[in-house]
């Protein structure tokens, strides 16, 4: 895997901001510096516990602790006491009635003055808080800890467990050079762990301790003993990940819940902003990986067991996806540009006229990468063998466990898969693309515009906003707007229906139909009238899909309210794209004018080769006229169907295609060599 870790710039003075530099640089990738300012400074810079934090600590039969030894290595662990072993007579000072342990490799870093890191979590109930301190020790069988950090966390990724004491004495402890199988096994089938990290700020030691949990499996061993995570949506401190960029010294603690088993590993941590398994492994937005250097295990170190509470699995973990699936999507990215097999899983009919198609790859390799919004292009035999090839947009959501479309019946094409495509047969499918998308992470709410079987992908986008939400605790707002003929041809109402009331009030839905219904909150059609007398004054994102008379209405109206076009994002289906009106600040680039002489063209897969003229229209005919057949279907720059790597030469377009390429690749519907071009190769 290629690290791409991001380096902290200058050190801020401690003074300056409650975040160090190296939280700073991993709130500043995700663009969220100046939205963190203000938890920054109502919880990072508290010092001393609320009271909902003291009673909480004292009703804990556990707590997880950070700590650093005499070497400067940090280790985590967890010390068990009966519930008030830990109690806070006042907000600024926590004392814990805990007895020196030398079993503990993390006992040495505290002493009187250590910095120290802690974290009081509650399984059974998934409460959580966190506090940063250093050491005052009173004995050897307590301690206190003086206040510099106290801050809440949220819920996410906690597996339920129920709890009860043991009087079972610990085990031998024993120290490893490396991961044994017992070890290794352990490891692989937890679904959290405990890390431990620290920084250096003011000549003090600032340590921390966080929890990491997600579905059994989620920590991949590597062949080289190396650990790598997937960092999940949290919280935007980068407390952990911050302090590894400033000090890569990290230390772990796995727990086995049923016998009280600890195992610690101290080493060193490597953040990984971009690497193509963070795209693949469904949920992360980035990994780090650990190198373990000493490994101590501690058998029946807690005198704890804990039970797995029924169904009580973190929603959170659960829409998360799995090193198995991540390698079975990398597999898939590798085959994106090629026709793959899609089994028919499910088929619905969500209408008297549409009917939507589940589809599971069916040659071992994983679900495409898909954004919501884009299209899958099919290629089926019709009836008399000729094989042809349409586009469909996706209705379902990235984080769907299938790519479905949904199919109105109209044309010859869609009436062979209504009528001769069963369950069980096998479809074959091209990776899903398009520009036609959707950014849930935006602050400006969204109106998806949709008429007829338009819907489509605004299920698909609206389906991605409300698990996002779910998964980040943002949830972009979003109103969509359907109109169809009648009640009976709005499409997947009870879908939609439910996923507004998921939406906890940041969806909304509006029907409208042309024949007037009782039922139905509008009659009429969507037009600019009906968004001034439903929307709230609010600056909006438009989306708008639908047959080509609604889209261009729709669109020549919004531009008429002052609506940019950068705001009014489309997808039309037909022949004819939307005719837009260009911002006079939008930034074009100049598209490079074609060549006016001759261009020799080789076809390198068929070995042929053809000369262009100005005479010769596109590639794709030049193609064509050699008696190549290449694959197409707009041929207009809208679809994506034809596009063919350019091994050597430059190409370019009367107009910019409304699909967007790779540098290397071309519409050859619409392209033809630039000028300057001298021998153009096509990988055909």
């Amino acid at each position: 895997m290629t690290s791409t870790q991001p380096t902290p710039t200058a050190s801020t003075p401690p003074s300056a901001s409650p975040w160090h530099e190296g939280e700073l640089t991993m709130q500043r990738s995700v663009g969220v510096v100046e939205r963190m300012v203000g938890p920054g400074r109502n919880q990072m810079g508290r010092t001393w516990m609320p009271d909902q934090h003291r009673e909480f600590y004292a009703q804990l039969p556990f707590v997880i602790l950070g700590a650093v030894d005499t070497e400067g290595e940090v280790w985590a662990t967890l010390r068990a006491g009966r519930p008030g072993f830990m109690h806070a007579d006042v907000a600024e000072k926590l004392t814990l009635e805990l007895a020196r342990d030398p079993r503990d490799p993390a006992d040495a870093g505290m002493e009187d003055g250590d910095g120290i890191g802690m974290l009081g979590i509650e399984l059974h109930t998934r409460r959580r808080n966190r506090m940063n301190g250093l050491v005052s020790r009173q004995s050897d069988e307590r301690f206190n800890i003086d206040v510099t950090q106290a801050y809440g966390n949220c819920p996410q990724y906690i597996q339920l467990r129920q709890y009860e004491f043991t009087d079972a004495p610990p085990g031998p402890v024993s120290k490893l050079s490396a991961l044994d199988a017992d070890a290794a096994a352990m490891i692989r089938a937890a679904d959290s762990f405990y890390v431990a990290s620290y920084v250096v700020r003011d000549g003090k030691k600032q340590v921390d301790a966080s929890h990491r949990g997600g579905k059994p499996g989620f920590v991949r061993i590597d062949d080289d003993g190396v650990l790598t995570i997937p960092d999940f949506s949290g919280n935007l401190f980068f407390n952990t990940l911050g302090n590894f960029l400033v000090n890569p010294r990290a230390g772990l603690v796995f727990v086995d819940f049923r016998n009280g088993d600890l195992l610690q590993l101290s080493g060193r941590a490597e953040v990984i902003l971009n690497a193509p398994e963070v795209a693949a492994f469904m949920g992360a937005e980035r990994m780090w990986r650990f190198t373990p250097q000493q490994i101590v295990r501690r058998p029946a170190a807690l005198p704890l067991r804990w039970i797995d509470v029924a169904a009580g699995a973190s929603p959170n973990a659960l829409i998360t996806g799995s090193w198995e699936d991540a390698a079975a999507r990398l597999k898939a990215a590798e085959l994106a540009t090629q026709w793959r097999p899609f089994r028919v899983s499910k088929i619905v009919d969500e209408t008297a006229a549409i009917r939507s198609f589940h589809l599971q790859p069916n040659d071992g390799a994983g679900m495409p990468g898909v954004l919501a919004g884009q299209h899958v292009s099919v290629r089926l035999p019709l009836a008399g063998g000729d094989t042809q090839i349409r586009q469909y947009t996706l209705s379902s959501a990235p984080s769907d466990a299938f790519l479905r479309i949904s199919v109105k019946r109209q044309g010859l094409f869609s009436e062979h898969l209504h009528a001769a495509i069963k369950v069980g047969d096998i479809i074959e499918a091209r990776a899903p693309a398009g520009n036609f998308v959707i950014d849930a992470s935006a602050r400006r709410p969204a109106v998806l515009l949709a008429a007829g079987v338009g819907v489509t992908p605004m299920l698909a986008m609206l389906r991605h906003l409300i698990h996002e939400g779910m998964r980040k605790r943002y949830q972009r707002p979003v109103w969509l707007f359907q109109s169809a003929r009648s009640k009976a041809e709005l499409a997947f109402g009870e879908e939609i229906a439910a996923l507004v009331n998921a939406g906890k009030g940041g969806a909304r839905h509006v029907r409208v139909v042309s024949q007037a219904d009782d039922g139905i909150g509008a009659s009429g059609r969507i037009d600019i009238a009906l968004l001034k007398q439903t929307l709230p004054f609010d600056d909006y994102d438009f989306y708008l899909c639908g047959p080509a008379s609604f889209m261009q209405q729709m669109y020549d109206g919004l531009r008429t309210m002052n609506v940019t076009d950068a705001r009014i994002h489309a997808e039309a289906f037909g022949p004819s794209g939307l005719q837009r009106q260009v911002d006079e600040q939008a930034i074009q680039v100049p598209l490079k004018p074609a060549a006016t002489d001759a261009v020799p063209v080789l076809f390198m897969r068929s070995a042929k080769e053809a000369r262009w003229t100005t005479e010769s229209g596109s590639l794709l005919e030049l193609a064509e006229q050699r008696g190549l057949n290449p694959e197409s279907s707009c041929r207009d720059g809208r679809c994506g169907t034809c596009r063919t790597r350019v091994l050597q030469g430059e190409v370019t377009y009367a107009k910019t295609p409304e699909f967007a390429v790779a540098e290397d690749e071309a519409l050859i519907c619409c392209a033809m060599p630039a000028q300057g071009c001298t021998t153009l190769h096509l990988e055909l």
